[in-house]
C-alpha cells in the first residue's frame, strides 16, 4: 500500500507539467472498437479474433492499427485501489491480451471515465487517474478512450486534463481520445490535451434520423455531418474532431455505407471500424479497404473538407491536399436519384482555412472518381446520376 502512495504522489508531481504526448495521430487514427457491436458482451477471445481478422482480411495493411476494448472489461478495484480485468471475461489478464494484439503488428486501446462509474456502471477513474494510467502503461494499453458518463459537477477541462497528465507521468505514450460528446465545445480547448475529441453524442445507424433516449439521443450520419459546422478549423495533425465510430455494415444499405465512410474520411474524423470483423460481408470489408478513400482521410496536409456549394439535395464538398490535390465530393442527401451537370468553370473554390483556392478557368485537373474508378478533367462538364444517399468521390490533381 505505501509503494502504491508513493508511485501515486511521484506521478502527481511528474505531471505538474505535463503535455500531452507529440507524434501520435499526425493523420487521424484507424482503428476498430467493441461498443457498436457488441457493447457489454465482450471478452478475451472477441478481442483475439478481431485483431486475427484485422490482419487476415487486409484491414491492417490499409492502415487500421488499434484493436480497441470498450466499456465493460472491468473487474473491481483491489485493496491498494488497483483496477483489474473482469477474471471471467478476460481470463489471462491484459497484459497477455496486449502481447498478442501487439505480436499481430496492431496496438491495444482501453476504456475509462472521468466518473466514479462508467457509463455501463463499471468502475470509473475519478481519484484514480494516476494509478490507471500507470496500470495501463504496464499492461502496455496503446490508446485510452475517456467517457464522461456520472460527470455532474466535474469540470471537462480540468477532468480531461487530469487524466492526460496521468498518462503522460505514467511514460508510455499513448493516443488519448476525449469522449465528451462536445457538451461543452472541446474544440475550443482540448488541442493541448487530447489527440482527438468527440464532437456529438453517440452516432446511430441510420442515414437521417435520431433516437432519443430519456437523457441522451443518437444521431444518424446526416445529423452528425450537419453538426460539423465551423469546427473544421480546430482540426489538424495530432488533433482531430471526432464524429464518432462507424456504422459501416451495421444495417445501412451499401450506397450509405459508402457515402458515411467517405464524409468520415473528408472531414478527417478518425477511422474507428465498430462492425464484427469476423463475419464482413466482401462487400463491407471493400468499402472499409479502399485504399483511395483512406489516402483521402490519412492526407498529410490533415485539413477536413467543407460544404462549397448545395443545389437541390446535392451538396459539393472540397478537401485541399497536400502536393496542390484536391478531393471533390458530391452527395445526395435526397431520396431521389440525382442528375449531375456541374461546369467546374462556373465555380470559384477558396478556402478560408488553408489559403488554398482553384480557378477551374485557368487550371485544368484529371480526376478520378473512387469507387468506380472511372477519370476525366475539369475542361468538360461533370455529368452523372447519383443514387440517392450515395456519393461521388473524386480525387484531383492538376495537370503538369
Amino acid at each position: 500500500m505505501k509503494r502504491a502512495l508513493i508511485l501515486l504522489a511521484l506521478a502527481a508531481s511528474a505531471g505538474a507539467h505535463a503535455q500531452k504526448f507529440e507524434g501520435l495521430a499526425a493523420t487521424p487514427q484507424m482503428g476498430w472498437n467493441s461498443w457498436n457491436s457488441f457493447a457489454c458482451d465482450i471478452n478475451e477471445q472477441l478481442i483475439r479474433d478481431t485483431a486475427d481478422a484485422m490482419v487476415k482480411l487486409g484491414l491492417k495493411d490499409a492502415g487500421y492499427e488499434y484493436v480497441n476494448i470498450d466499456d465493460c472489461w472491468h473487474g473491481k478495484r483491489d485493496q491498494d485501489g488497483v483496477i483489474h480485468p473482469n477474471a471471467e471475461r478476460f481470463p489471462s489478464g491484459m497484459k497477455a491480451l496486449a502481447d498478442y494484439v501487439h505480436s499481430k503488428g496492431l496496438k491495444l486501446g482501453i476504456y475509462s471515465d472521468v466518473g466514479a462509474t462508467t457509463c455501463g456502471g463499471h468502475p470509473g477513474s475519478r481519484g484514480h487517474e494516476y494509478q490507471d494510467a500507470i496500470t495501463y502503461a504496464r499492461w502496455g494499453v496503446d490508446y485510452v478512450k475517456y467517457d464522461w458518463c456520472d460527470s455532474k459537477g466535474l469540470s471537462a477541462v480540468g477532468a480531461y486534463t487530469t487524466m492526460r497528465d496521468a498518462i503522460r507521468s505514467a511514460g508510455r505514450p499513448m493516443l488519448f481520445s476525449m469522449c465528451e460528446w462536445g457538451d461543452n465545445k472541446p474544440w475550443e480547448w482540448a488541442k493541448d490535451i487530447g489527440h482527438s475529441w468527440r464532437t456529438t453524442g453517440d452516432i446511430y445507424p441510420c442515414w437521417d434520423c435520431e433516437l432519443n433516449h430519456d437523457s441522451f439521443a443518437r444521431y444518424g450520419v446526416m445529423r452528425i455531418l450537419d453538426k460539423q459546422a465551423g469546427l473544421r478549423k480546430y482540426a489538424g495533425p495530432g488533433h482531430w474532431n471526432d464524429m464518432d465510430m462507424l456504422e459501416v455494415g451495421m444495417g445501412m444499405t451499401e450506397d450509405e455505407d459508402r457515402a458515411h465512410f467517405a464524409l468520415w474520411a473528408m472531414l478527417a474524423s478518425p477511422l474507428i471500424l465498430g462492425n464484427d470483423l469476423r463475419s464482413m460481408p466482401e462487400a463491407t470489408r471493400r468499402i472499409l479497404s479502399n485504399r483511395d478513400v483512406i489516402a483521402i482521410n490519412q492526407d498529410k496536409l490533415g485539413i477536413p473538407a467543407w460544404k462549397f456549394l448545395s443545389t437541390g439535395q446535392l451538396e459539393y464538398w472540397a478537401k485541399p491536399m497536400a502536393d496542390g490535390e484536391w478531393a471533390v465530393a458530391v452527395l445526395n442527401r435526397g431520396e431521389q436519384p440525382a442528375s449531375l451537370n456541374y461546369d467546374w468553370k462556373a465555380h470559384f473554390v477558396s478556402d478560408d482555412v488553408s489559403k488554398r483556392e482553384i480557378d477551374f478557368k485557368k487550371a485544368v485537373y484529371n480526376w478520378r472518381e473512387v469507387w468506380s474508378g472511372k477519370s476525366g478533367d475539369t475542361s468538360r462538364k461533370l455529368e452523372a446520376k447519383v443514387a440517392p444517399h450515395s456519393v461521388l468521390l473524386l480525387r484531383l490533381k492538376a495537370r503538369g
